[in-house]
């Protein structure tokens, strides 16, 4: 008789048959009026039978009084059965000893009762490690037999039976494995939880084998599919549990792992030649979501940047023994830059179903095949890879080809692109770069295959690769340069001193893989990302400065009801989420402020900038501190004197950008340069404002603003900063003042209402910084576009009856202000506050109590240096907020406990204050994890 599947829908299916049911209760025991009828008689159901018999003789006629005690009462055998995992039986079994010496029948009819019990609960499990024990054969090989029977009663349906039931026996012989193999004395009390779990998994089996087939009248359909599909979750749930305490009993007995039953299967695993070093804990992470996450088809993507190893880690997931063992179906397929649909049903179909390529190729109509792959896949667990996915709408055409059973099937794509992934994804994974040890793990392999490498290597070794910058593709690329060489020191420091060298030597290795990246830019961001190439290897990029490059060269569009700065913004997130651009530090409303460039990514960039003849026609010229990109964007390096480097370039009016600290340029005259568009320069020269098409302008050094700076017709954007890093004045004279573009302005100071009426001209105003010293607390309230405003005082005490803020902040920030804690109020009541800055004294009492309705949206809050002692608080006083920093608060006792119970904070951040604030974040972190907040980090620094 041929083993047949038992996969939860399959069982489901059978039992659901007419012919089976009738056989299913006639099992049924009904106090000793019918013989029991069962359709087959396996060796230990015969045994069964003969402990069921006796008990039947005994107990055929019952008797009752309502004085008899309760062990005396009459006791049919099949509700003895149902009573059998009862606690009251298990109490009356406990006292065995004490029923009355000449009650021996009723004695004996427990100890029978006892045996009867064996074939359903396994008895004593962790005492079978180094001897065999009857009884827990009997109760598995009936178990075993029974289910193997409940199948061969209708072997004749149409119901699809293949190789599952194979699948299932394995997975029960490997817990078996467990419960009989010896295992040394030391390693008794490491394994007991494991033992625990076998013991409930095969006792849940019999509770259900006792109660659907030995105790009730009628079965219900309904709750056996739930009985049947909870008993083979659990025996996966405890598989995957064994394998994760890393017992490698299969490997030492030779048995077999359930997922080398189909050789489909098999055929449909990627090879790993690639040597794959670190990323445990991604590793780790991303086994954990396939196998135990939730049981709706879940999504889930790796995305990094090329050549960082995302296909890499994706086949070493594949190919993991929890990942093999946990599905049914498994295949790996490749979407790349074009979706090919019939190669994609052809690779997946040939995986997952009995068909060959062959087969497949004789059938024409896709649709059909699309119908075949839908049919292989339903009912089943599976796992589809798709590496190298580049566009929404594959999936789109796809995701309704994996149906959703509820079974924990899953599909996992790989991308560079971070906003295809969100749009289809329940779960992203941002693979990171290896770190410098892992660099060198890598390496060492890749040369020294399995031996070690020379002492005297190992150090020049780790250099080269720490400056790989933990691209797998660029470490594997430098081990093939060493590998290729001589093992001598001299020659590896050669290779350390020239790695820049060798990696343009090995361009033609890595350049076409990155490309593709660019190729695939939609146009509106090929020329922001070319103008990266104006950037030096290793430099942070503020992030502030390149958005304001990209919107003066004219690369972003407008909009309608958007600033220039907003779409650049999303421009930038395009570039981050298509793994081009890697975020180094993150503003307080997490945005991004720093970026870096990947070195290799940005030797990409310079060589499509050659590329583009159209790009270089059209921006030729940036200058900055250090350097000045002219012509082909090649870069001509400039030392302390800037002037001779201008005395090369032959066209000075077509600069639109210029970035220097250096006072010798001014001997050439902004006049010449009628085109700038973007000024950052040291002090303040007149001719500037001669400069119409000016927009963004930053002066350092400087004490005073003439006027004629804010009447320049396109300036937008306008920063200074005075010496000794004081605000600028505005200069007062008898020059009119006109109505302004500005939406940037700072560092500046407002003494008086004159000032205030200054400000009246810039209704724009979206970002204001200022000082406001002696006794004067500047009333804004008149600009209606502020969104940002920094405020600092130097702690003089004044009037501050007139506070008032604009309604529309989103983010302000008070330095040394000595406000009094009862006019926070007028801070928290502001409907659009989401960041929150307090430093310095900016509120000058120990108390503060929050109030009801209050920092309903604030997201962000940070408190420093201030002489806080109390802070009482309500979770609903600050119901979204996500990030609280905490630094230099010596005073402060505690955290607000509850915190505790804001589900939304991902970050707590305590900074020089204390054992007690230490403390009590550590406490709130615990109970946030106990509420499933298991996003909530906490940094701590203390003295």
């Amino acid at each position: 008789m041929e083993d047949e599947d038992l996969s939860y829908e399959n069982l489901s299916r059978l039992v659901k048959s007419p012919d089976l049911l009738s056989r299913l209760l006639a099992l049924r025991r009904d106090g000793g009026e019918k013989n029991v009828s069962f359709q087959w008689f396996g060796p230990i159901f015969l045994t069964f039978l003969k402990y069921a018999n006796v008990l039947q003789r005994f107990y055929c006629s019952p008797i009752y009084t309502p004085l008899q005690p309760f062990y005396c009462r009459p006791i049919y055998p099949r509700f003895l059965l149902m009573d059998l995992d009862d606690s009251a039986f298990k109490l009356l079994c406990a006292d065995n000893e004490s029923i009355p010496c000449h009650d021996m029948d009723f004695k004996f009819f427990l100890d029978e009762l006892q045996k009867l019990k064996m074939f359903f609960t396994i008895q004593n499990p962790l005492l079978i490690h180094y001897k065999v024990v009857k009884d827990g054969e009997i109760f598995i090989d009936f178990l075993f037999e029974s289910i193997r029977e409940l199948l061969s009663c209708h072997k004749d349906s149409t119901v699809l039976v293949s190789n599952q039931l194979e699948f299932l026996q394995k997975g029960l012989k490997f817990l078996l494995t467990f419960l009989f193999y010896p295992i040394p004395s030391y390693e008794k009390e490491q394994k007991k939880s494991i033992f625990t779990e076998i013991e409930a998994v095969f006792n849940e089996a019999g509770h259900f084998l006792h109660s659907f087939f030995f105790t009730v009248d009628h079965v219900t359909t309904s709750k056996m599919d739930l009985a049947i599909f909870g008993l083979l979750e659990r025996i996966e749930i405890v598989l995957v549990k064994i394998k994760y305490y890393s017992i490698a009993v299969s490997s030492e007995v030779g048995i077999e792992s359930p997922s080398e039953v189909s050789s489909s299967q098999d055929n449909s695993s990627p090879m790993v030649e690639e040597i794959v070093v670190g990323l445990e804990d991604t590793t780790t992470q991303i086994v954990s979501k396939l196998v135990e996450g939730p049981n709706y088809r879940q999504i889930i993507s790796i995305v990094g940047m090329g050549g960082l190893g995302k296909t890499t880690l994706s086949k070493k997931i594949y190919n993991h023994s929890h990942v093999r063992y946990h599905f049914h179906k498994l295949s790996w397929c490749v979407v790349s830059q074009t979706y090919k649909r019939r190669k994609l049903l052809t690779d997946i179909l040939s995986s997952v179903s009995n068909l060959n390529r062959d087969d497949i190729s004789e059938i024409k109509d896709e649709e059909e095949l699309a119908e075949l792959l839908y049919r292989s896949l339903k009912g089943r667990r599976y796992l589809i890879v798709v590496d190298d996915l580049w566009e929404k709408e594959a999936w789109d055409d796809l995701k309704r080809l994996f149906p959703d059973d509820s079974n924990g099937s899953r599909v996992m794509f790989t991308s560079r692109l971070k906003n295809v992934a969100s749009e289809i994804s329940h779960v992203i994974i941002e693979l990171p770069p290896l770190s410098q040890d892992e660099s060198w793990n890598l390496l060492e392999q890749k040369v020294f295959k399995k031996e070690c490498c020379p002492q005297e290597l190992q150090d020049i070794g780790k250099q080269i690769a720490a400056n790989c910058k933990g691209l797998p593709l660029l470490v594997v690329l430098m081990a093939g340069i060493l590998s290729n060489m001589q093992k001598k020191e001299s020659l590896w420091q050669q290779v350390a001193k020239s790695l820049s060298y060798y990696i343009f030597q090995k361009a033609d290795d890595y350049i076409p893989t990155l490309k593709l990246s660019y190729i695939h830019l939609p146009d509106h961001l090929k020329p922001c990302f070319l103008c990266l190439s104006a950037f030096q290897e290793d430099e942070e990029i503020p992030i502030r400065k390149l958005l304001l490059l990209w919107i003066v060269e004219g690369f972003i569009e407008k909009r309608e009801q958007k600033t220039l700065e907003d779409v650049a913004e999303e421009y930038l997130m395009e570039l981050v989420n298509r793994s081009l651009l890697q975020v180094s530090k993150r503003r307080s409303d997490n945005g991004v402020k720093v970026c870096t460039l990947h070195d290799l990514v940005l030797d990409m960039c310079n060589k499509m900038v050659v590329e583009d003849e159209n790009f270089l026609f059209q921006h030729q010229f940036l200058v900055s501190k250090n350097r000045l990109y002219m012509g082909r964007f090649q870069h001509v390096w400039i030392s302390e004197n800037i002037s001779e480097a201008f005395s090369i370039v032959y066209n000075l009016e077509k600069i639109r950008i210029l970035d220097s600290s250096n006072d010798n340029i001014v001997r050439l005259g902004f006049k010449i340069m009628p085109d700038l568009r973007y000024l950052e320069f040291s002090e303040l020269e007149p001719s500037i404002g001669k400069i119409h098409n000016l927009e963004y302008l930053c002066l350092h050094y400087v004490n005073e603003v003439p006027t004629y700076l804010l009447n320049m017709p396109k300036l937008r954007h306008l920063r200074v900063n005075g010496k000794y890093n004081s605000g600028a004045r505005f200069t007062k004279n008898s020059d009119s003042f006109r109505k302004n573009c500005l939406q940037t302005l700072g560092f500046v100071q407002i003494v008086d209402s004159e000032d205030k009426e200054i400000l009246r001209c810039s209704p724009n105003l979206r970002t204001l910084k200022c000082e406001s010293p002696d006794h004067y607390f500047p009333d804004l309230n008149f600009l209606s576009q502020l969104q940002s405003l920094t405020i600092s005082r130097n702690l003089v005490e004044g009037d501050y009856s007139v506070v008032k803020f604009p309604m529309n902040i989103k983010k302000l920030s008070l330095f040394n202000i000595g406000l009094a804690w009862d006019k926070m109020s007028l801070i928290g009541i502001l409907p659009n506050l989401e960041i929150l800055k307090l430093e310095g004294r900016a509120f000058s009492e120990k108390n503060w109590d929050t109030k009801d309705d209050e920092f309903q949206k604030l997201k962000f809050l940070k408190l420093d240096s201030l002489d806080l002692e109390q802070w009482n608080s309500a979770s609903y006083h600050f119901p979204v907020l996500e990030r609280l920093v905490l630094r230099n608060c010596r005073y402060l006792e505690e955290i607000p406990s509850e915190f505790s119970y804001i589900l939304t904070l991902q970050e707590i951040k305590v900074l020089y204050c204390g054992k007690n604030i230490e403390t009590s974040a550590l406490e709130i972190h615990q109970e946030q994890l106990d509420y499933g907040n298991t996003e909530l980090d906490v940094t701590i620094h203390s003295f």
